[in-house]
C-alpha cells in the first residue's frame, strides 16, 4: 500500500536526489509564514508584532524564560489560540482564521495528553480513525509507527503502564500517525528525568532527520534547542530578540539578553573611550565588536568564560592582565575560575579551565594568573544613553 509509506509531504519535497543515506536536506522555500502577529490578554501583550518564516524540513526552536511567548506563539500557530492581528500561512495557504483541524499538523504536549482509557494501539490510531481509513491500513500504520519510535510490542499495554519516556514516545507515534506537512513540540522533554530526556532529544532529532518533517519545538532549556534545531528563535517579552543557527545565536548574539539567556557569559560594564575601545574601571580594552556603540556611550562588554586566553600570554599582548583566582568551581569535565584584575576590581570575570590545563598552570585560590581577553571574542552592546561629558573625562 503507497499510503502506508512513511513519507510527509516535506520529506518528499526536500529528499536529496538518489535518496541520500545522510537524510533529507532543508529546502530554501517558507514552508510557514507568520506576519505582524499579535496576541493580547486584555491589557498585556503576549505577541508583539511576529514575524517569521520556517523552511520546509526545517527543525526551529522557540526558546526563552516563561511568559516571553513562545507557546503562545506555537498555539497560534496550531489555530488554539487565535491571534488578533496578523497572518499565519502553512504550505502556502493562509489558515489565518482556519480552525485546527485545517491546518495539517500533528502535535505533542508537555503532559503527553494520551487517552488514558485507550491502548497504546487505539491512541496512536486515534486520528486515522478519525479520518475513517479501513482497518487494515490502520494497523499496518501503527505497526509501522511503534517500530518506528522504538515500542514494537507495546501497543496492548494502556498509559498508565509505560514509563515517562515511552508515553512520551507514544505522543510522537500519534502525533505523526497522518504524515502532518508541520510537527508542534510544546516542551516534549521538560517533564523527564536528565538521563531519558537526553536520549530522547537524540531519538527525535534523528527521527525528524530521517522524515524531513517541518518541525517547531517550543523550550526553555538552551542546552535542548543548541543540541537539536537548525534554527533558534529567541523570544522576551512577545518580541524576537533574535533568528539564527545555534552557532550565531552563542558565538554572535544580538543583544545582552541573548548572551545572558544562552550559555554562560561575563558582563563588564564600561564606556566607548575611542572606536574598538571600551574602558573598564582604569582599563582600556580592545575590541573588535564596537562598531554598534558609539564613542562616549555607556557599554556592556560580554565574554563567554571558555574564550580567556591563559596558555602563552605575554604581558604585552592585547587585553593582557594579571588576574586573581578568587574562587574555584568543579564541574566535573572542567573547572570554572572567578578571576578578578590585580589593579582593577571592576575588571571580574569567569573562565573556564580544562583539567590538563588546571595542573600544567597549577590553577588555585588566590594564586596571580596572567590572562588575555581576545579582542575579537568581545561582544559590545549598548548599556543606556550617552555618558556625561564630566564623567568620560573622569
Amino acid at each position: 500500500m503507497s499510503s502506508l509509506r512513511f513519507e510527509t509531504a516535506d520529506s518528499a519535497a526536500t529528499r536529496p536526489a538518489g535518496g541520500s543515506a545522510a537524510g533529507p536536506s532543508v529546502s530554501s522555500h517558507a514552508y510557514l509564514v507568520v506576519r505582524g502577529l499579535t496576541r493580547r490578554f486584555g491589557a498585556f501583550t503576549a505577541l508583539d508584532r511576529i514575524d517569521l518564516e520556517v523552511r520546509r524540513g526545517e527543525f526551529v526552536c522557540f526558546l526563552g524564560p516563561s511568559g516571553c511567548g513562545k507557546t503562545t506563539l506555537l498555539r497560534a500557530i496550531a489555530g488554539l489560540d487565535r491571534q488578533d492581528e496578523g497572518r499565519i500561512e502553512i504550505g502556502g495557504r493562509d489558515v489565518s482564521h482556519a480552525p485546527p483541524a485545517d491546518r495539517d499538523f500533528g502535535i505533542v504536549f508537555q503532559s503527553y495528553a494520551l487517552f488514558p482509557n485507550l491502548t497504546v494501539n487505539d491512541n496512536v490510531a486515534y486520528g486515522l480513525v478519525n479520518r475513517r481509513r479501513p482497518r487494515a491500513e490502520i494497523a499496518a500504520r501503527v505497526k509501522e509507527l511503534l517500530a518506528l519510535v522504538g515500542l514494537p510490542d507495546q501497543g496492548a499495554k494502556f498509559p498508565v503502564q509505560l514509563s515517562g519516556g515511552q508515553q512520551q514516545r507514544v505522543a510522537l507515534a500519534r502525533a505523526l500517525a497522518t504524515s502532518p506537512g508541520l510537527l508542534l513540540l510544546d516542551e516534549p522533554l521538560s517533564a523527564l528525568d536528565a538521563r531519558v530526556r537526553l536520549h530522547l532529544r537524540e531519538e527525535i532529532r534523528a527521527l525528524q532527520n530521517r522524515l524531513g518533517v517541518t518541525t517547531i519545538m517550543v523550550t526553555h532549556d538552551q542546552e535542548e534547542a543548541l543540541a537539536m534545531a537548525d534554527r533558534i528563535v529567541v523570544m522576551n517579552h512577545g518580541v524576537i530578540e533574535q533568528v539564527g543557527t545555534p552557532e550565531d545565536i552563542y558565538r554572535t548574539p544580538a543583544s545582552a539578553f541573548v548572551a545572558d539567556f544562552v550559555g554562560t557569559m561575563s558582563f563588564l560594564d564600561g564606556k566607548v573611550s575611542a572606536p574598538g575601545e571600551v574602558r573598564v574601571g582604569t582599563r582600556s580594552l580592545r575590541v573588535a565588536d564596537g562598531r554598534a556603540v558609539a564613542t562616549g556611550y555607556a557599554a556592556r562588554v560580554g565574554l563567554r568564560p571558555e574564550d580567556v586566553r591563559v596558555r602563552g600570554v605575554r604581558p604585552d599582548d592585547e587585553n593582557a592582565f594579571e588576574a586573581i583566582i578568587e574562587d574555584v568551581e568543579f564541574l566535573g569535565a572542567f573547572c570554572r575560575a572567578r578571576l578578578v584584575a590585580r589593579d582593577e576590581p571592576a575588571l571580574a570575570l569567569l573562565a573556564d579551565f580544562s583539567a590538563n590545563l588546571m595542573r600544567d598552570v597549577g590553577v588555585e585560590v588566590g594564586k596571580p594568573l596572567l590572562v588575555a581577553l581576545p579582542p575579537e571574542s568581545l561582544r559590545v552592546f549598548a548599556r543606556s544613553s550617552p555618558i556625561a561629558e564630566e564623567e568620560a573625562a573622569s
